[in-house]
């Protein structure tokens, strides 16, 4: 059975994939390695590993703009994750989401999602009916 949890309404589509969670914030622009894929600052507690096609779950966004072209330039070389999970996002990101036709969503009834979902579980995103299921866990 899967366990809902409830959210503020997001953007994009329906989506089903594997988390990548950590404690930590994120900026499209500095963190990623948009060649191959990776978390590339090494500061970062995502260093080293693989986003391409996951979902990722952090705090917030940081940075500026930036962040919102680098989401639709992977999205468009097909090296972007499936969605974004945010405790909170902020409009510039939610903007970049949107642009690159991937799923976002936020503010969670229960708290904070870094807390909420582990790395490794799968997800079902219904961004339009602000819910995110954890269909299994490792």
């Amino acid at each position: 059975m899967p366990i809902v949890l409830k959210c503020h309404k997001g953007i994009g589509p329906t989506v089903t994939g594997v988390a990548l969670v950590a404690d930590d914030n994120f900026s499209a622009r500095y963190d990623l390695d948009r060649i191959n894929g990776t978390f590339s600052r090494p500061a970062h507690k995502l260093y080293g590993e693989r986003y391409v096609d996951r979902i990722l779950v952090l705090v917030t966004a940081k940075g500026g703009v930036a962040s919102a072209w680098m989401l639709r330039e992977i999205a468009a070389r097909g090296m972007a994750p499936k969605a974004i999970i945010f405790d909170r996002a902020n409009t510039i990101l939610a903007q970049g989401a949107a642009f690159a036709g991937m799923a976002l969503v936020d503010r969670f009834e229960a708290g904070d999602p870094t807390r909420l979902i582990r790395n490794g579980d799968e997800l079902r995103i219904e961004p339009a009916n602000g819910l995110v299921a954890i269909l299994n866990r490792e």
